[in-house]
């Protein structure tokens, strides 16, 4: 079962983190989030009840497009690209390509949250 941690810090927390890793003064844990969010606010918006349940409708009827997700979901295809284009910017969708579809997949079972 695949889990992703998501850690929540100030963005200059974020941002300082990130300058020491890439100047080498910090090495990243295996054990660190992989994902960041300023604010549990943040989260709460992409992680929303609605967004979980489109998340484990991905995981677990593997949809073969952005439209049959929308039949799945009943939600509207537009909406739907939007709200999976942002979980694909935070790493909690890949969308792949197929043909002239895009296939969204769901990278993880579960989510650990930090702060």
């Amino acid at each position: 079962m695949k889990v992703i941690k998501i850690g929540i810090a100030p963005q200059e927390k974020i941002r300082a983190r990130m300058l020491a890793i890439a100047k080498g003064e910090l090495k990243p844990k295996a054990t660190d989030p992989k994902i960041w969010f300023t604010s549990m606010r943040s989260l709460s918006q992409v992680l929303s009840d609605e967004n979980r349940a489109l998340l484990e409708i991905i995981r677990t009827a593997r949809p073969a497009s952005i439209s049959e997700l929308a039949d799945m979901t009943g939600r509207k295809q537009s909406n739907l690209s939007r709200t999976l284009k942002t979980m694909s910017r935070y790493g909690l969708v890949t969308m792949e390509k197929h043909e002239r579809y895009l296939r969204p997949i769901a990278n993880a079972e579960r989510y650990l949250i930090s702060a």
